[in-house]
C-alpha cells in the first residue's frame, strides 16, 4: 500500500513508523526541515519538505500512485485541503484528515465533508478520541483500558495486576474451575515490555498488565475476579477546560446524569467562556496546582480527577496532588511517550495517551479484509482487532484446537447473530462471526489474512 502521510509530529511519525514497520510504502510531507530529518534518520520512508496541500508537493511525494492520504497537521485548513487536493487532482481512493476545531464538527454542517463538498472519507477529532477515551475508563472503575467491540456486546479490559489480586500466582488454566460462570478469555499478559501470548500454565504476577475479553453484562464480576470491585465515580473534578475537557463534561453530562462534574480552567476567559456552554457543570477559574483551587472543588471527596490541560507536567503534577488531598482514582493525559512508564509507580491510575488514541482510529482504515475494528494497545505493542470471518478463512468450519492459528495470535470472543461465544477448543468458527482477537505488533498481517477474502492464505 502507498500512503502519504501530511505531518511529521508525533502523531505523523507514530503513524508514519507503524505503517513503514509494515513494508508499506510511506511518504511523510512537513514544511519542518527538522521533523524531517527526525523522520528520514528513524523511519525507512520517503520524505519531502514542503507545503501539504500544495498539488507540486502531492505530484511529488507521489499522489498519484498513492492509495490513502493521511493528513495530520498542526493546521485543520491544511489538512482538509490537502484532502481536497488529492481527491481534485489525484483521486486518491481514501482521505483521513485531522480536524482539531469543534466548530467545523457541529451537527448543522455534517455536510461539510461530503464527496461533493469537502471529499474526507474518514475525519478524525482527537479531541473526540480522547474523551470517549476517558469516559470508557470512567464506567470501568479499577480498568487502565476498556474498549467496546461487537457493538459493546463484548469488552476488552486491559488492568493491572496488584497485591489485591486474588489469582496471582494462579494456573490461567484453574480460571474456569474457580468460575465456571464467567464469560471471560484472557488475551495477552505484557511483562518486561514483552507480549505473553497465555496458555493453560501460565500464571498472572504483580506488575503484569493483563488484557481479557468479556461479555458485557459480565465485566462487573470479572472485574471483582481480579480483585478490583470499586464503585463507579460519582463525583468527578476535570482540570483543563480545553476542546478535551469541555467535550468530556459535555458527555459526562449528556451520559451519566448522577455524576457531579466540576472542571478547573486557569484562564479567566476560558472558564467564562465554558460556564455558558456546560449545564450541570461548576466551573472553578484557578490554578490547579493551588491547594486552596483543589480545596474548593472539594477534590478530597472526589472518586476520579480526571487531568487533560495541554502541559503534561501540569496535569502529572496536579493528579499527584488530587490523589493526596484524597481523591481515589487519577486519569491523567500525557503526550510524552516517555512518561507513560513512569506514571503507576506515581501513583497514577491511568495514564491517556492522544497519539496512542489517534493511531488507533486510522488503523481501522489502513487494515486490509473485512475488519470492522482496530485498537492499538501499549504504544503499537499489539492490536486488538474485530473482523467478519470469511468461508475461505483457514480458522473457519474446524474446531479452534484443530486450527494453527498463525503464531501469537489469541482469539477472544465471537459473536454469531446476537449470541456471544467465549471459544473453546471444541468451538467451531462460522463465515460471517464476529472474531475479537490479539495479535502483537509484528504478526498483524497475518492477522489481516484471517479476514481477506481469497483462496490462498498463507
Amino acid at each position: 500500500m502507498k500512503v502519504i502521510v501530511c505531518g511529521a509530529g508525533q502523531v505523523g511519525f507514530s503513524i508514519a513508523s507503524r505503517l513503514a514497520a509494515e513494508q508499506n510504502d510511506v511518504t511523510v510531507i512537513d514544511q519542518s526541515a527538522q521533523l524531517i530529518k527526525r523522520v528520514s534518520e528513524q523511519i525507512d520512508a520517503q520524505t519531502i519538505v514542503g507545503h501539504a496541500s500544495r498539488p507540486d508537493v502531492l505530484a511529488q511525494a507521489g499522489a498519484k500512485q498513492a492509495d490513502m492520504i493521511i493528513a495530520v497537521t498542526f493546521a485543520d485548513e491544511v489538512n482538509m485541503m490537502a484532502c481536497q487536493v488529492a481527491h481534485s487532482l489525484f483521486e486518491v481512493p481514501t482521505k483521513i484528515a485531522r480536524v482539531r476545531s469543534q466548530e467545523y464538527l457541529r451537527p448543522e454542517w455534517k455536510g461539510l465533508f461530503a464527496r461533493e463538498h469537502l471529499p474526507i472519507d474518514v475525519v478524525i477529532s482527537p479531541e473526540v478520541e480522547i474523551a470517549q477515551a476517558v469516559t470508557r475508563r470512567l464506567i470501568t472503575p479499577g480498568a487502565i483500558d476498556m474498549i467496546p467491540f461487537a457493538d459493546d456486546k463484548v469488552r476488552v479490559v486491559g488492568i493491572y495486576i496488584d497485591e489485591g489480586c486474588p489469582i496471582v500466582d494462579t494456573p490461567l488454566r484453574q480460571l474456569t474451575e474457580l468460575f465456571p460462570d464467567l464469560h471471560i478469555r484472557i488475551m495477552g499478559i505484557f511483562r518486561s515490555g514483552v507480549v505473553r501470548v497465555p496458555h493453560g500454565n501460565e500464571e498472572v504476577h504483580i506488575g503484569d498488565e493483563v488484557y481479557f475479553a468479556v461479555e458485557t453484562p459480565h465485566m462487573e464480576r470479572a472485574m471483582r475476579a481480579f480483585g478490583h470491585d470499586e464503585l463507579a465515580a460519582r463525583r468527578v473534578v476535570i482540570i483543563g477546560g480545553g476542546n478535551v475537557g469541555l467535550f468530556l463534561a459535555r458527555q459526562i453530562e449528556d451520559e451519566h446524569r448522577n455524576v457531579s462534574i466540576k472542571l478547573i480552567e486557569a484562564q479567566a476567559d476560558r472558564a467564562t467562556f465554558i460556564a455558558g456552554e456546560v449545564k450541570r457543570t461548576i466551573v472553578i477559574h484557578g490554578n490547579a496546582l493551588e491547594r486552596e483551587i483543589l480545596d474548593e472543588a472539594n477534590v478530597g471527596t472526589a472518586e476520579t480527577v480526571v487531568a487533560v490541560t495541554d502541559n503534561d507536567e501540569v496535569n502529572v503534577l496536579a493528579s499527584l496532588l488530587a490523589k493526596h488531598a484524597g481523591c481515589r482514582r487519577a486519569i491523567t493525559l500525557v503526550n510524552n511517550a516517555a512518561y507513560p512508564p513512569l506514571t503507576s509507580s506515581l501513583g497514577i491510575d491511568v495514564a491517556v495517551n492522544p497519539r496512542a488514541v489517534t493511531v488507533s482510529r486510522v488503523l481501522h482504515y489502513v487494515r486490509r479484509g473485512r475488519i470492522r475494528s482496530v485498537y492499538s494497545i501499549r504504544d503499537g505493542l499489539a492490536e486488538v482487532i474485530e473482523g467478519e470471518a470469511v468461508e475461505t478463512s483457514p480458522m473457519a468450519g474446524s474446531a479452534l484446537r484443530d486450527v494453527k492459528l498463525p503464531e501469537g495470535i489469541v482469539i477472544g470472543a465471537l459473536v454469531r447473530d446476537d449470541q456471544v461465544l467465549i471459544p473453546r477448543g471444541s468451538t467451531v468458527i462460522e463465515a460471517k462471526d464476529r472474531v475479537i482477537l490479539l495479535t502483537p505488533a509484528n504478526t498483524v498481517r497475518n492477522a489481516e489474512k484471517l479476514f481477506s477474502v481469497r483462496l490462498e492464505f498463507f
